[in-house]
């Protein structure tokens, strides 16, 4: 993984002090809330419904073990002995002390971590695939170039007060597990008909008040060019984006109020105007860069360890948790493990510190030291030989990590919802355990197939339900929380976003509507069907009779 140098740790240790003092002159009166927000804000540091919030960047996902010891240290000293990771793959706290974030921050320094363009009205922090550099038939491994983008986007003086927040992902494999069409660019590496390796770019994708997927605006890119392009389509946005309403303020908007193809115009001639220029990357630094993800020291195996295949012979438990927890590696006698953060009755995507530590142990005992975070809210780890398997499902097992529900529908994003966020319209956790209570029964979860079940406290999305197989909306009505749901979503390569069932319903009728739907799907699926696969065959019509019929 990439290691900062020098310079790089010497800034970051900068911005921590230059925070301490913002924050010390804060508490003593010496600058305005709404002036401080800005700063805090910069710092990642929310104020939420209970307390501060603190959102801490994993950028691309990537965390060492010695990075994850000093989450679950952190997590100890300064907040309630557990940590939240977001479908941003970040990880939040969400009990810090305001006084004490500095601190908080000093401690992540030591490990190259940061909270930096976490939040604001700025580039955030770039995401990607949990599975890169492992998957077959990848172009290239997408992390170097998303680390290039990083630091490129990192403290851009130009970009530091955009119209509003802006998000970068980069995917480099057939199978889009970046979410690249609803972010505000979307790279996608290609390979052209020359055989040349370049960038394929999308823009003006994104979820919230206003869900849009992503057009196509240069479907071929040349590598060296790529913070060219990228800075044009910053800077048109920056020029034509609107800063009257919060609303209106995403380059989503710019681009369906301009159309495409005047935005396209635009960003074309400021391309050309500055392409070949400075910011056009040598042949040099990209192999800098690369040399970080250099492929770990993999051992060479002719067939499947024959441990291993009695091991899945004679445990059922354990075979069952391979087919659904773990992923096929391109490295022969390897597999990518998924570690479910969907412990039963627990909030999705927390964890906590006794697991960071074991987790830590066991990225250095089975994965080369190295810890993914995914969009779905869990880790991976992505070098585990098949050899290995059986004892690291043990060890999970032990720590609740290892529950076979990944791709299913217990296998949720859920945002913290009214319990925790300020911005929040309705409860999400409780509608969660509610869900989990109903569907525990696994085989049952194994028969619905692919689920992708997403569920959101307000209109914010930041748990995608737009983009769900079947979504989840929180409303409020008269101070009490009600939900919209959505069929037909999907943030992958066939991206498309759900369609409105029908009226909202209460807090206590949405297992019972979601048992409603999913009996529909088991009645109308064709062999080899998905439920999004049914749900665009037949539409939404034949779901919302059997949901709604009582109330005719």
């Amino acid at each position: 993984m990439y290691l900062y140098n020098e310079r790089e740790q010497q800034l970051i240790e900068q911005r921590v002090e230059q925070y301490r003092d913002q924050t010390r002159r804060y508490l003593a009166g010496e600058i305005p809330d709404e002036e401080f927000r800005i700063l805090r804000l910069q710092n990642g540091l929310y104020i939420q419904r209970q307390a501060p919030m603190l959102r801490i960047a994993i950028n691309y996902g990537l965390l060492s073990s010695r990075q994850m010891r000093a989450l679950a240290q952190v997590s100890r000293d300064y907040d309630k002995n557990y940590a939240h990771f977001t479908t941003r793959q970040n990880v939040q706290l969400n009990w810090p002390e305001l006084e004490k974030v500095p601190d908080i921050l000093a401690d992540l320094a030591k490990v190259q971590m940061h909270a930096i363009q976490t939040s604001g009205s700025c580039i955030r922090s770039v995401t990607s695939d949990h599975f890169a550099g492992i998957v077959a038939g990848e172009v290239e491994d997408p992390r170097p170039w998303s680390e290039i983008i990083r630091q490129w986007a990192a403290l851009h003086p130009e970009f530091a007060y955009l119209p509003r927040k802006f998000k970068i992902a980069v995917s480099a494999a057939e199978e889009d597990r970046a979410a690249t069409q609803v972010h505000d660019i979307g790279v996608h590496i290609v390979r052209n008909d020359q055989g040349e390796v370049g960038f394929e770019v999308l823009v003006g994708g994104g979820l919230g008040r206003t869900p849009v997927i992503g057009k196509q605006i240069r479907p071929f890119l040349e590598q060296q060019e790529l913070l060219s392009y990228l800075e044009a389509i910053l800077r048109v946005y920056n020029l034509h984006g609107r800063r009257d309403n919060k609303y209106k303020s995403r380059i989503k908007i710019t681009v369906n109020a301009m159309g495409i193809d005047k935005f396209r115009e635009l960003v074309e001639a400021e391309f050309e105007r500055t392409r070949g220029g400075e910011l056009r990357l040598p042949e040099a630094e990209i192999e800098r860069v690369k040399a970080f993800f250099k492929a770990p020291d993999y051992e060479q195996f002719d067939g499947d360890d024959a441990s291993y295949l009695s091991e899945l012979e004679q445990d059922k438990d354990f075979a069952i948790w391979v087919e659904r927890n773990s992923f096929a590696h391109k490295v022969p006698g390897y597999r990518a493990v998924t570690l479910a953060l969907k412990a039963l009755l627990k909030a999705p995507g927390d964890i906590t510190d006794v697991q960071m530590d074991a987790v830590a142990d066991l990225a250095d005992k089975y994965s080369f030291g190295e810890v993914r975070s995914t969009h779905e809210q869990n880790l991976v780890l992505a070098h585990v030989k098949q050899s290995d398997l059986y004892s690291l499902w043990k060890a999970l097992s032990e720590l609740e990590l290892a529950r076979p529900v990944v791709g299913t529908l217990n296998d949720m994003i859920c945002c913290p919802g009214l319990d925790f966020c300020s911005l929040a319209n309705a409860e999400t956790l409780g509608v969660a355990e509610q869900i989990q209570n109903r569907f525990d029964d696994l085989d049952y979860l194994y028969d619905l197939g692919e689920m992708k079940l997403k569920m959101s406290g307000c209109i914010n999305a930041c748990a995608h339900h737009h983009v769900g197989h079947i979504g989840i909306l929180g409303v409020d009505k008269n101070g009490e929380s009600y939900y919209q749901f959505t069929l037909g979503g999907s943030a992958a390569e066939d991206a498309s976003l759900g369609k409105v069932l029908g009226k909202s319903i209460p807090k206590e009728q949405v297992a019972e509507m979601l048992e409603k739907i999913l009996s529909v799907f088991v009645e109308q699926r064709e062999e080899g069907e998905r439920f999004i696969d049914t749900v665009r065959r037949v539409g939404n019509v034949p779901f919302k009779e059997r949901v709604y019929a009582t109330n005719h």
